[in-house]
């Protein structure tokens, strides 16, 4: 079978090819950032949490086995450095969801996805933006404050709308595992929704929300 296009420069960059590899990476650098900046909520934070990613996949792009896509890989390089960045310092800021990249799948079979809470196809009268500006930025708050594991699902199913082996891949865990860490994240995310919501403010809260205790963190693996 003929090789793809990425297939071949993955292979010359495997060989230790620089100028593959830095079109690899060209290529993804600002997919993984978008993804970073998610997670971590913060442009500062999201750079220096990607550089890291990328310096990891330069040092395992030869180890790399293939056994999940490189996109899926290399999306799993980034969660785990958001994930462990999170744990580390703590943030708890506004997460960007403008700019949603991923393949659409449809809704899921659970509940509406997170993007239908976010997105309105209505032309709403002036009373209904106040509303939904400030419904939106409560979704915002309540979304930076879950656990990193928590909001990694719900990024990954909710807002680019991959499947949940594709999830699993990307976290490296079943993906009976993934069902339930999103369901216990949606309940979460509600929970944190009914408080913002209860305390009638959207500037406080504290380093943490009370998303639930994670399951670990997602896996390094290739």
């Amino acid at each position: 079978m003929t090789p793809t296009p990425e297939q071949a420069l993955l292979a010359k960059a495997r060989r230790g090819d620089q100028q593959a590899l830095g079109e690899i990476l060209v290529a993804y650098q600002d997919r993984l950032y978008n993804v970073c900046l998610r997670m971590v909520s913060h442009p500062d934070d999201a750079a220096e949490v990607c550089q890291d990613v990328l310096m990891k996949v330069i040092q395992g792009i030869s180890k790399f086995r293939g056994e999940s896509g490189l996109a899926t890989w290399m999306t799993r390089i980034a969660m785990n450095q958001s994930i462990s960045h999170l744990r580390r310092r703590r943030v708890r800021r506004t997460v960007s969801l403008d700019q949603p990249f991923g393949s659409d799948n449809g809704p899921d079979d659970q509940a509406s996805a997170l993007r239908n809470q976010i997105q309105d196809q209505r032309e709403p009268g002036p009373d209904q933006c106040v509303q939904d500006s400030e419904m939106l930025e409560r979704l915002h708050l309540a979304l930076a404050n879950l656990d990193g594991d928590f909001r990694a699902v719900l990024i990954l199913r909710d807002i680019e709308q991959q499947d949940y082996a594709t999830i699993g891949k990307t976290l490296d865990v079943p993906v009976g595992t993934v069902k339930s860490r999103l369901f216990r994240a949606r309940l979460s995310l509600r929970k944190e929704m009914d408080r913002l919501c209860s305390v009638g403010g959207i500037s406080g809260g504290g380093e943490s929300g009370g998303g639930g205790q994670p399951q670990g963190a997602a896996g390094g693996g290739q």
